[in-house]
């Protein structure tokens, strides 16, 4: 492909990060803005303009799926040979290879699985529970990720306020006994590819010439999340003159929690002095009423500069709706789903987002009742997750009343529960106690959704049974497998989302608890969840809808839920107009002909004689307010919404939700004092 048609297409800021000279440059590139084309297009436009050979091209990403657009990409501009692309681990691993095979060395062997490993190692007191193992081996994996060394986790996790669900001393000696029994057995994991390879590059000096040469020219995409032992390897690798380029959005950093370390990318200039950087901010890919969510939820966190600027038609508005309890959640976005897909359309243009992956279970049974074909993508399924297939496990040694198998399972999340105490106590009939599974992680809300599902199973009628009650499950896992592919709507987690797109998105679960996740409670943490929603909302191209539950069941308790706290930002700056509202009674009709979304009258000369008293109460009711919340007015309620309180005087939350300008967020904020000056002028 010749130079010209090489940048034809694009923008002027996609030209400069395609044409720029310096090295290293940094390309910061917003949601939507192009960060892969950009990306493969300076790699295509470096060898066409001889200024770099295609077969000393490196180019790394993070996961295969990444590597191979890069690798299809990369062919569609002409370079179907010799760049190399890969993920850093795949790359270690193939020069690894290539070394010991030059040199006669017999290579160790791969552990691809090292459950079995470690949880033989963990001490008695710890297997009681049934994640010890999956927990061990996350914290394992983050101190490898930080090159942290045994003799030093338990002070590093101290300071980085880690709370895994195993005591951190035994994390400790765990972490030690594994190193000693991998090095007796001659085998590597994944994460000693990157330690392993570092170490030649810097120790065998002619290795380590060789692989500089051959990899002069190196890119990095999604630089935000490369953590401290890929950020060493990749300085093994680099001379002293670094002929570097990274792509990466750090408003998508959302990999903390797992070792990554996104001031690589932030402090760039820190690690890699006089290098030169260009920003994208003109998004491609969702309509401009999406953007303003984006862009409001960046700016609510402190985030000016960083607004992304739509190139797509205007579409519709975003919306919102609470509903009754999760179930009826999960029925209304089936619901929304099936009337979202036009004549002849696919269902896998939209999308389920949730935060964990026990909120698939419901969605997924919704969608079937409906007859909607649908998927849990990123292996994301409820009964493939670890934790749950543990519990499962002990389910099967199960041999007391079904009874016992429900109240095992949710004394098992209970456990896992962050903050949990293991009597019963916990377990208050006054739902707004403030219980253990109103603050579950992921693990625990999987377990708690195993316990729902044996509530639901033992609901059914009959005798229940252990092996009816896995046979039951095996259907419902075929049923999941059996729209694996084709067209199928998908429900993905926010995680597994990022670098995913659809026309059409629905985001489930938006409660303080999920979103953010109860156990974010440091400002990183808040922080790292609320780019995790901005990712959520970067997914959509055409339409967002964004929806939480009054209620929440927890194997078999129900417990109160409040809106998240991103929604009252997102309500306060109004830019969800669109609100789709729970089912209620809408205002009766004024005389003058019902309520005129256009009015604009400002002053009570224009309010009925008979709805002036409470227009005037209303008026000060909301200076009060406002003032007290250090808010503009209009941002507790413009004059529209006040017009049509005055003129409608509901009676009930399902009739102030059908308020123009009232969001859940807003009703479960003022709804009670609004509802009462309402009634004190009745």
């Amino acid at each position: 492909m010749t130079t010209a048609r090489l940048l034809t297409d694009l923008n002027d800021a996609q030209r400069v990060a395609v044409t720029a000279p310096e090295s290293p440059l940094r390309i910061l590139a917003g949601a939507g803005s192009g960060k892969t084309r950009v990306l493969t297009r300076r790699i295509a436009h470096r060898v066409a303009t001889d200024d770099a050979e295609a077969t000393h091209v490196l180019a790394l990403t993070f996961t295969r799926r990444a590597a191979g657009e890069l690798r299809q990409r990369l062919g569609a501009l002409g370079l179907r040979e010799g760049v190399t692309a890969g993920t850093f681990h795949g790359i270690a691993w193939a020069q690894l290879q290539g070394r010991w095979a030059d040199k006669g060395i017999r290579p160790p062997e791969l552990l691809t699985r090292k459950m079995s490993v470690v949880t033989r190692l963990l001490p008695r007191s710890a297997k009681a529970s049934p994640t010890s193992g999956f927990d061990a081996i996350n914290e394992i994996e983050w101190a490898m990720a930080r090159l942290i060394e045994p003799d030093a986790y338990v002070a590093a996790a101290r300071r980085a306020g880690r709370d895994p669900g195993v005591a951190t001393g035994v994390v400790a000696d765990v972490y030690a006994a594994y190193v000693e029994e991998k090095r007796k057995r001659r085998v590597v994991d994944f994460d000693d590819l990157l330690r392993v390879y570092r170490r030649h590059l810097l120790d065998d000096h002619e290795f380590g010439e060789v692989q500089r040469w051959r990899f002069r020219h190196v890119f990095v995409d999604e630089f935000q999340d490369v953590n401290p032992a890929q950020h060493a390897l990749l300085d093994a690798l680099l001379t002293d003159q670094p002929d570097l380029c990274v792509v990466g959005d750090p408003n998508q950093a959302i990999y903390a929690w797992n070792g990554a370390d996104a001031r690589y990318l932030v402090d760039f200039d820190r690690w890699y002095p006089g290098g030169a950087t260009v920003q994208l901010v003109d998004n491609y890919r969702s309509t401009p009423q999406i953007l303003r969510v984006a862009n409001t939820v960046l700016r609510a966190g402190g985030i000016t500069d960083a607004a992304l600027h739509a190139h797509q038609g205007e579409g519709p508005e975003p919306t919102v709706s609470s509903h009754a309890d999760d179930r009826a959640e999960a029925a209304a976005i089936a619901r929304s789903v099936r009337a979202a897909r036009q004549p002849g359309g696919r269902w896998a243009s939209q999308a389920v987002l949730v935060r964990t992956n026990a909120q698939t279970v419901l969605l997924e049974q919704a969608l079937r009742e409906l007859t909607v074909p649908c998927r849990v993508r990123g292996g994301g399924a409820l009964l493939d997750q670890p934790e749950v297939k543990d519990a499962l496990r002990t389910v099967q040694d199960h041999t007391g009343t079904f009874d016992g198998v429900v109240r095992d399972l949710e004394q098992a999340a209970r456990r896992l529960a962050r903050g949990a105490r293991a009597d019963d106590d916990l377990l208050d009939e006054d739902d707004d106690a403030p219980i253990a599974t109103e603050h579950t992680d992921d693990r625990a809300a999987s377990v708690e959704a195993l316990a729902r599902l044996a509530h639901d199973y033992a609901e059914l009628g009959g005798r229940p049974t252990v092996p009816g009650f896995l046979s039951w499950l095996a259907d419902f896992a075929q049923a999941d497998q059996s729209d694996g592919g084709g067209d199928a709507v998908d429900i993905v987690t926010l995680h597994a989302a990022k670098g995913l797109e659809w026309p059409v998105v629905h985001l489930a679960g938006l409660e303080e608890g999920l979103v953010p996740i109860s156990h974010a409670t440091g400002p990183d943490e808040l922080a790292e969840e609320r780019r995790l929603f901005y990712v959520a909302v970067t997914r959509a191209r055409s339409e967002l809808h964004l929806s939480w539950a009054e209620k929440r069941t927890f194997g078999s308790r129900e417990v109160r839920r409040r809106p998240s706290p991103f929604l009252s930002e997102l309500d306060a700056a109004n830019v969800l107009a669109g609100e789709a509202r729970r089912a209620g009674p809408r205002p009766a009709a004024t005389a003058k002909g019902g309520l005129a979304p256009e009015r604009r009258t400002r002053t009570n000369t224009d309010v009925p004689a008979t709805d002036r008293a409470l227009f005037e109460a209303l008026r000060t009711w909301r200076s009060g307010t406002a003032k007290s919340a250090r808010m503009p007015a209009h941002v507790v309620a413009n004059d529209q919404t006040i017009l049509a309180i005055a003129a409608a005087r509901p009676r009930t939350e399902a009739e102030l939700l059908a308020m123009p300008g009232l969001g859940p967020a807003k009703v479960h904020r003022y709804g009670d004092e609004l509802l009462q000056l309402v009634a004190d002028h009745g």
